[in-house]
C-alpha cells in the first residue's frame, strides 16, 4: 500500500503495445493508493489521451469513491492523469 502521492509509470515496454496491460495496471495501481493520497498514471502516447478509454473503466470501478483529473501531456510524449482516493 502506499501511504503517499506518487506516480505509475506505464508507458514503456509492453505497456506501448497493450491497452488491456495498462488498463490493468493503472487499475493495480490505483488499488495500491491509500485513500488520502493520489496516483499519477503515466500512459503511453501510442493511445492518446487516456480520458478517452481509461477514465471510463475508472468510474466503472469506483465511481465516487475516487476522483481522476487529467493533468498534461509529459515532456516524453506520455500522458498523466491523476486520480485522487
Amino acid at each position: 500500500m502506499e501511504f503517499k502521492n506518487w506516480s505509475a509509470s506505464l508507458e514503456h515496454g509492453e505497456y506501448a503495445e497493450d491497452r488491456a496491460f495498462v488498463i490493468r495496471h493503472a487499475i493495480e495501481a490505483i488499488d495500491e493508493t491509500a485513500e488520502g493520497f493520489y496516483v499519477n498514471l503515466v500512459t503511453p502516447d501510442v493511445f492518446g489521451n487516456p480520458t478517452d478509454y481509461l477514465l471510463s473503466v475508472i468510474k466503472d470501478k469506483y465511481g465516487d469513491a475516487v476522483e481522476a483529473k487529467y493533468i498534461d501531456q509529459c515532456g516524453c510524449g506520455g500522458y498523466v492523469l491523476r486520480v485522487f482516493k
